[in-house]
C-alpha cells in the first residue's frame, strides 16, 4: 500500500489544536507515505498551521468542521446535534473512503456511538470493543480488551472480544499463537463470577484459541498472556489504575534532586527513568475501537503531541495489516457467534 491516509480530529482531547497540529507534523515527518486529513475549525487551525510551517505541506489537508464535541457532552446528544462536528466529519471521511483510518482524543462515548452510526458494525459482531496494547515485562505487547465500551457483557460478547484480540495480536504484533487469558479475581478454576466462569468454558472449548486460563490484576504486564479479556467496567478500572501508578513512579524518577545527580556518578536515576519510560501511557497511546467497518483509534484525552503521534502510527499499522478485513473474514467464516 503506497499511500496511507489518516483523518485526525483536530479539536478533540483536553488540549485540542495546540497538540493535535504539532502531532500531525511529527507523524508526517516520521512516515513519508502518510497523508493526514486534519479535521476541525479552520479559523482556529489556520494560524497554528502557519506557526508550524504546515500551511502548504503537500501531505496535510485541512477539512473544515464547524462544531466540536466537548469531553463532558452526553453521547446521545452529540450524536443528535453535532452532525458537523470534527469527530463526525472525521468518521465520515473513513466511511466515504477518503481516509483509511481515523484518530481522536475526544469524548470516548460520543466516538463510540458516532462510529457505530456512521461506520456500522462488521457482520456478526454484537458490539465494538476498546482495545489497547500494553508493554509487558518480556519486551513485547499484551493486548487487553474491553477497556470501557461495554460495561455489561455476556459470555458471547467476551468470546467475540477474544477473537478480536487474537487477530490484533497475530497481525499487528506478529504473535503466531497468542496466549489468551481471562482477567479474574484469582487463578483457580473455581473462582470468578458467573460471567467469567461461562466465558472460560467458551474459550476453553474453542480449538482456535490458545487459551491459558485466568490472570489476576497484578499480572497484567507480566507477559504471561498476549491477550487479556474482560468486561469494559473491569478493564477500564484496571487500565486506569495501572496508568496512574506508572505516571506516579515516572514522575518521581524523572526529576531527581540535582545535587543527588552530581553525587551519583553511576547515573542510576537516569537509567531507572529510561527503563520506566516504556511504561508511560504516552508511549503506548492509541486504543483500537475494534469490530467496525473502518479503523478508529481512540487516544486518551490528556495526550500531548508525542502521544497523539504514537496513536497515528498505530492507526497506520492497522491500515497496513487491513485489520477490519481480517476480522470480517474470521467472523463470516465461523458463525460460532451464535453459541
Amino acid at each position: 500500500m503506497s499511500v496511507l491516509t489518516v483523518a485526525l480530529d483536530a479539536m478533540g482531547g483536553d488540549f485540542g489544536p495546540s497538540e493535535t497540529v504539532p502531532a500531525a507534523a511529527q507523524a508526517l515527518s516520521l512516515l513519508p507515505k502518510l497523508n493526514i486529513l486534519l479535521v476541525g475549525d479552520q479559523n482556529q487551525l489556520v494560524p497554528l498551521l502557519q506557526q508550524h510551517t504546515l500551511s502548504s505541506h503537500p501531505r496535510l489537508h485541512l477539512v473544515h468542521a464547524s462544531q466540536s464535541v466537548s469531553m463532558a457532552e452526553r453521547p446521545v446528544i452529540a450524536l443528535r446535534n453535532k452532525t458537523d462536528s470534527s469527530m463526525r466529519v472525521m468518521l465520515e471521511l473513513v466511511s466515504s473512503g477518503r481516509a483509511q483510518a481515523c484518530v481522536s482524543a475526544g469524548n470516548t462515548g460520543a466516538l463510540m456511538v458516532m462510529a457505530m452510526r456512521v461506520l456500522t458494525m462488521l457482520p456478526h459482531l454484537k458490539r465494538p470493543a476498546l482495545c489497547s496494547s500494553l508493554p509487558n515485562l518480556h519486551g513485547r505487547h499484551t493486548v487487553m480488551l474491553d477497556l470501557g465500551c461495554n460495561v455489561n457483557c455476556t459470555p458471547e460478547m467476551l468470546w467475540q472480544f477474544a477473537c478480536l484480540g487474537d487477530l490484533l495480536a497475530k497481525h499487528v504484533h506478529a504473535v503466531s499463537s497468542p496466549k489468551i487469558a481471562l482477567l479474574n479475581v484469582g487463578g483457580e478454576v473455581i473462582k470468578g463470577s458467573k460471567l467469567v466462569q461461562e466465558t472460560a468454558k467458551l474459550l476453553a472449548s474453542d480449538k482456535q484459541f490458545n487459551y491459558i486460563g485466568f490472570l489476576e490484576g497484578d499480572q497484567l504486564i507480566s507477559g504471561q498472556a498476549d491477550v487479556i479479556v474482560c468486561d469494559g467496567f473491569t478493564g477500564n478500572i484496571a487500565l486506569k489504575t495501572a496508568e496512574g501508578i506508572a505516571r506516579f513512579f515516572y514522575s518521581q524518577i524523572k526529576a531527581p534532586n540535582e545535587a543527588d545527580k552530581v553525587k551519583n556518578k553511576s547515573n542510576t536515576a537516569a537509567e531507572i527513568q529510561t527503563s520506566l519510560s516504556v511504561m508511560h501511557p504516552d508511549h503506548y497511546n492509541g486504543a483500537s475501537l475494534l469490530g467496525l467497518n473502518g479503523i478508529v483509534i481512540k487516544s486518551h484525552g490528556r495526550a500531548d503531541r508525542r502521544a497523539l503521534s504514537n496513536a497515528i502510527l498505530h492507526a497506520v499499522a492497522e491500515i497496513e495489516q487491513q485489520l477490519p478485513r481480517r476480522i470480517s473474514e474470521r467472523f463470516i467464516a465461523e458463525h460460532t457467534y451464535e453459541r
